[in-house]
């Protein structure tokens, strides 16, 4: 009975809990934020015109809003696209019909769509407006939507801050915090692999994984609770109190692989979010910059015939094959150079290569002699290239037979021997372009994901720094208690510790107020 009460207190410690589990059990579907100001906000972008502009409302004014707008009494129909004039409200006929004639009044004919509570984004009412683009069409009909704003008369009605819905959707149960921290990554995605990596927030894959990882926690707890409780009833007693523990701790260390093997992942895929960093490295005027300006598709870079022409590194974001990846155009490292600039440049080259995920090292097959100079060969063997991911790129192999090659080929060989993939291109008639593409796409998914099968996962940065500080610190603290004679209380705490920092990540914790402020200030206004 002791053990069914405590996880009960577990479940009902936490306000937006109890509150979603009360919704859903007593068939109560008001949303928890009714007593909120009704909002509004251009959901599309405002700093460009378009064709349509969709204005999102939510809350408990929804259809007061639509009748004024409208002019009608009548309700709006549920889930089912409306033509309406949208017209000035009543309130602002008085105090401009004296300027305005009453043709002019009308604002704009568009579509409205009305979502009732709970069946909404938000968990509110919610009404779209799909208007036409225009920026005076916008703006006039949200100076309209504002105009109905009279708190005397209990009419709250403001404009929505940024990730407002999104928050109130959390609020209401809609969502938990993983989920809507997967819609804003699905939002900033720019390409397709951060697409894929943001859709199990957003399809709640995470969700049920914290929460099957907290409820394991739990249930461990619960176990542990049982030895503290009976430990002290004269009429019960547990003998097998060391196998409990050794069972507990053995369901622990499972978990505990399993979330650091996820951390793993999610270390994997961050490189999608930030970018894959591709440098290019080789000798002056071996075409490193046509290499750029074929893979960007732009003149990214300035080609010459002189020899050290790029004297700095030049950065550009492209996308290649649905990744992100930041290629960098560095200066010829050559033998000597009495230039200054020049061997800035040189240096900031090899910093570059060291610090990149992939380095394209170029080689020119028509000077067989230099092909692959001394102080490139020692840079790229030495021990900060030791795991280092490198394709070597002969250029120009529209300039030498297909016999030179093959000797090219084999001396490349002889130098690096089979650690590196090599790759022949032209950057004149784009022979073996695609070739190279397809090699990049394979590092960039090694690079990317823990193995071959896996997808890559994305959580925020906020989600990573709680599973390390708090969970997998509550979960190295369950061990240590064996370093006190087992002590069942000592370990439960921390197994408590660690199953908050679950909730903190859904969103089930007590005084989530600030983590609220920190997620949803990300968001877009709209949003």
């Amino acid at each position: 009975m002791k053990t069914v009460l405590f996880l009960r207190s577990q479940l009902f410690s936490r306000p937006h809990f109890a509150r979603s589990a009360l919704r859903r059990y007593s068939g109560f579907t008001k949303p928890f934020t009714s007593q909120l100001p009704t909002i509004y906000a251009l959901s599309t972008p405002a700093h460009q015109t378009s064709a349509i502009a969709i204005i999102r409302i939510s809350g408990s004014l929804c259809k007061y809003i639509y009748s004024q707008l409208v002019r009608s009494n009548e309700k709006p129909p549920i889930r089912k696209a409306i033509l309406r004039n949208i017209y000035l409200p009543t309130s602002f006929r008085a105090e401009q019909l004296h300027r305005q004639k009453e043709s002019k009044l009308l604002l704009d004919s568009s579509l409205l769509l009305y979502f009732q509570a709970p069946h909404s984004f938000t968990g509110e009412d919610v009404l779209e407006l799909h208007v036409h683009g225009g920026k005076a069409v916008v703006n006039s009909i949200l100076k309209a939507i504002d105009s109905l704003h009279d708190r005397s008369s209990g009419k709250d009605i403001r404009f929505a801050f940024p990730g407002d819905f999104s928050r109130r959707a959390f609020q209401n149960g809609k969502f938990d915090l993983t989920q809507l921290e997967g819609i804003k990554d699905l939002i900033d995605s720019e390409t397709e692999s951060q697409r894929r990596s943001a859709l199990s927030s957003f399809n709640g894959e995470n969700k049920i994984l914290f929460e099957n990882w907290r409820m394991s926690i739990i249930e461990n707890m619960a176990q542990l609770t049982a030895i503290i409780d009976f430990a002290d009833d004269n009429s019960q007693e547990i003998d097998n109190t060391d196998q409990i523990f050794h069972v507990v701790e053995n369901n622990i260390t499972l978990l505990r692989d399993e979330i650091i093997t996820f951390m793993r992942k999610v270390e994997k895929s961050t490189i999608l979010q930030d970018g894959i960093k591709l440098v290019l490295l080789g000798a002056p005027n071996v075409g490193k910059s046509s290499l750029v300006n074929n893979l960007t598709n732009d003149d990214t870079s300035i080609v010459s015939d002189i020899p050290g022409t790029t004297r700095d590194s030049i950065d550009a974001m492209i996308n290649i094959n649905g990744y992100k990846v930041i290629i960098c155009d560095t200066a010829g490292i050559r033998e000597q150079s009495s230039d200054k600039i020049e061997k800035l440049g040189i240096e900031k080259a090899r910093k570059k290569s060291i610090q990149s995920d992939l380095c394209l090292f170029i080689v020119d097959p028509t000077d067989s002699l230099k092909l692959v100079p001394e102080n490139i060969l020692t840079h790229v063997l030495s021990d900060t290239f030791k795991d280092k991911r490198v394709i070597i790129v002969v250029n120009k192999n529209d300039l030498v037979s297909s016999g030179d090659m093959v000797k090219v080929v084999n001396k490349l060989q002889i130098k690096f021997g089979e650690k590196y993939p090599i790759v022949s291109v032209s950057c004149k008639t784009k022979k073996g372009i695609e070739s190279l593409i397809e090699t990049l796409t394979k590092n960039f998914k090694c690079l990317s994901q823990s193995n071959v099968d896996s997808s890559p996962i994305i959580v925020s940065k906020r989600v990573t720094e709680i599973l390390k500080n708090d969970v997998l610190y509550g979960l190295e603290g369950f061990f240590s208690s064996k370093d006190f004679d087992n002590d069942i209380v000592l370990a439960t705490e921390n197994l408590k510790y660690a199953a908050d920092g679950i909730a903190k990540i859904t969103g089930q914790a007590i005084g989530i107020e600030d983590i609220l402020d920190s997620v949803f200030s990300k968001f877009c206004i709209g949003k």
